[in-house]
């Protein structure tokens, strides 16, 4: 799911004119990622997932041990900087949800801007 458009009015919305927005997923088994939010690279990722860590291994840990194996790899957090009261990012870039789990879960995410007001 791509978050960009929700952070960015986030982001506008503060009064924060210079500082950094940190985007945060506080789940085990889902992360944030930034870069091309395009159909075929979404698959892309989801495939090396799938390829790096597979989810019919026999694994210790019952039930969705490969989907935190998987958050382990990526990270649960995105610091992006702001100027002039939006995200200062690339033009390819985009700030996503990335599911390391296979069933379909309720998520929650964060965002908290810090920096000084315009």
């Amino acid at each position: 799911m791509d978050l960009s458009k929700k952070v960015d009015d986030i982001v506008s919305r503060s009064g924060i004119g210079e500082g950094i927005a940190l985007v945060f997923a506080g789940h085990a088994t889902g992360v944030i990622v930034i870069t091309e939010y395009e159909s075929r690279l979404r698959q892309d990722i989801q495939e090396l997932l799938e390829r790096f860590i597979h989810a019919d291994r026999g694994y210790h840990h019952p039930c969705n041990a490969f989907a935190h194996l998987r958050s382990m790899f990526l990270t649960p957090s995105k610091v992006v900087p702001v100027r002039k009261g939006k995200l200062a990012m690339g033009t390819w870039q985009s700030i996503f949800w990335v599911e390391a789990e296979t069933r379909s879960r309720t998520r929650k995410v964060e965002v908290y801007v810090i920096g000084s007001s315009q």
